[in-house]
């Protein structure tokens, strides 16, 4: 079949299909370094590997290992204190040192990306179908509304609702997980040989992830295109990857076939990435087995005050300019008791986090009622939330851009205690050293910047500035899902341990049921806004009752990949009989 157009044009909608199904991307001793301080400082040391046509290479590693400074280095993207030596070839064409108009034909039409931060990856002051449509018409020849109509349906293809509305839309005006689909829209408008995936699914909940992980299974198989997914799921490894290349320290310590790295791995520190992974309907018990402690504290709280009670909760965002009033949350009941975790589980735009911000106050009241901390929230004043402030903490989900990048971390730990306990001087410096020990974070790190710290170390601030004031209720949005699994690991056993000693009470925020799963002794799920299923997390992990519930259970990936693909096909069958697409 013909790819060009009657005008000689290439035709979008028909792809470059490499000539043979030899190696997409060979990469040999590719090395990657950055000048700080009158130094060069490795990030990636002799990486080497390969993608053919038609395969996942999957490269795993905790934070800082190299793997997406050393995937950027093939387009040219490394701030301007790096540098890359060795070899990159696509097809033949070396990548390393290409610049220029060069560079910019490959960007994009035979090399895409989806970045990990959608935030701050897209152009914030364009809307979105311009930025797919400049995508489309920078390497085609294509009329405005062709482009326009050719946007709107990758838009529809990724599943972001009214796409014709959002197409107008700006990135800030989206959900996280509605601009990670975007991203992925804009990266899959050429269809390219070879596709960069930095952590593709990050921001997405398990039912949306299912969809966009079969988009890119779609994409290898339609256009031979080669994949390289990196990513610390270890579920979406499973359901993905071909190959694995492990890397630490920037260096690759370990690879090998999917079944070889999941079931006979044999260097060190994969295994100990691999015991780190939360195993999806494990952490509870099936009907019959003795309860679990977590469960039995739930029990007990049930018999205490309650810390939350929502009644026929309704939370609306105000009209603004022509968008109408929107309906965020609609005739929601919840309980939250003294001492319990509560998992809120949903897909993105479905309410969860709006529950959050109308439980900190950040969010009125339109219907129904909602009393956090004894107070009565649709009635109350500004003054009266003054002293809630004292007893409800927030963990964000991004600390990076939560926390003052102009404060060292000490004066972000103690600005709650400086401003509610009127903390001054030593008194204040002890309290900030007892909960930097409490987060397992060592007292030098005080006097640094957020920009200095990892992404777990920036989540284990966020958490000790949350738990300051040592707050009966802890909403947490979100908390672990940019973290690597070895970092979660050690992030969800200090939340725990805290849980433990403090006794706070927790709304757990989260697309990631494992986690939950964990954690929480009751899960509520959400769905356009409303509550469709609430009960003990054994129940809705093995016996879920809705039909939204039991596509989001078939949708959460496990590592194991004869499992994940068991799960997968299943999860395609209850689709197929709902009638869903």
């Amino acid at each position: 079949m013909s790819t060009l157009t009657p005008d000689g044009s290439q035709d979008p909608r028909q792809p470059v299909v490499p000539e043979d199904d030899g190696p997409i991307l060979e990469v040999e001793n590719l090395n990657v370094s950055f000048f700080v301080d009158g130094e060069w400082f490795p990030a990636a040391i002799d990486v080497s590997y390969h993608v053919d046509a038609g395969e996942v290479l999957a490269i795993v590693g905790e934070s800082g290992s190299g793997k997406t400074q050393s995937s950027m280095s093939l387009l040219g993207l490394l701030p301007v204190n790096g540098r890359s030596t060795g070899s990159a070839k696509l097809k033949g064409k070396e990548l390393v040192g290409l610049k220029g108009a060069a560079l910019r034909r490959v960007r994009g039409r035979e090399i895409a990306v989806i970045f990990q931060e959608p935030m701050t990856a897209m152009n914030p002051v364009y809307t979105i179908g311009f930025q797919i449509v400049e995508t489309i018409r920078s390497h085609f020849d294509m009329s405005p509304k062709d482009a326009r109509a050719r946007a709107i349906e990758l838009l529809t293809m990724v599943e972001i609702p009214e796409p014709e509305r959002r197409f107008d839309a700006f990135p800030h005006q989206l959900s996280g997980g509605q601009r990670q689909r975007a991203m992925i829209a804009q990266a899959l408008a050429c269809e390219p040989q070879l596709l960069v995936a930095d952590e593709p699914t990050t921001a997405l909940d398990v039912t949306v992830q299912g969809e966009i992980l079969k988009l890119m299974r779609d994409l290898r198989e339609r256009v031979n295109a080669g994949v390289v997914l990196i990513t610390h799921d270890m579920g979406v490894v499973a359901d993905m990857a071909d190959r694995i290349v492990v890397m630490q320290h920037g260096r690759i310590v370990e690879s090998g076939t999917a079944d070889q790295i999941f079931n006979h791995a044999q260097h060190p520190y994969t295994q100990q990435l691999l015991e780190s992974v939360p195993h999806f309907g494990t952490a509870s018990v099936a009907e019959g087995e003795e309860r679990t402690a977590r469960d039995r504290a739930a029990l007990e709280a049930e018999t205490r005050a309650p810390i939350l009670v929502a009644e026929n909760l309704v939370l609306e965002y105000p009209k603004r300019g022509n968008q109408p009033v929107f309906r965020a949350v609609d005739d929601v009941s919840l309980r939250i008791g003294r001492g319990e975790v509560v998992g809120l589980v949903g897909e993105s735009g479905s309410g969860k986090t709006t529950i959050g911000r109308a439980a900190m106050g950040l969010l009125p009241v339109a219907g129904g009622t909602l009393e956090v901390a004894g107070v009565q929230m649709q009635t109350a004043k500004p003054k009266d939330l003054r002293p809630l402030r004292d007893r409800v903490g927030i963990v964000f989900q991004d600390p990076g851009s939560s926390l003052n990048p102009r404060l060292p971390i000490g004066e972000s730990i103690g600005e709650p205690l400086y401003l509610h306990r009127k903390m001054r001087g030593k008194e204040l410096s002890t309290e900030i050293e007892k909960l930097l020990d409490s987060v397992h974070l060592q007292r030098g790190f005080r006097n640094r910047y957020p920009h200095e710290l990892s992404g777990g170390q920036r989540q284990r601030v966020g958490i000790a500035r949350a738990l300051a004031l040592q707050p009966d209720l802890l909403v947490a949005d979100e908390p672990t899902s940019a973290l690597d699994v070895s970092v979660q690991a050690k992030v969800l056993d200090l939340f725990q341990e805290l849980q433990r000693e403090q006794g706070f009470a927790c709304l757990f925020i989260s697309h990631d049921l494992g986690v939950v799963e964990i954690l929480a002794s009751r899960i509520a799920v959400m769905y356009m806004g409303k509550i469709v299923e609430l009960g003990d997390t054994d129940s809705i992990v093995h016996r879920p009752q809705h039909e939204y519930t039991q596509r989001l259970v078939s949708a959460v990936p496990v590592p194991d990949p004869a499992e994940q693909r068991r799960r997968r096909e299943a999860r395609d069958a209850l689709i197929a009989q709902a009638g869903v697409s």
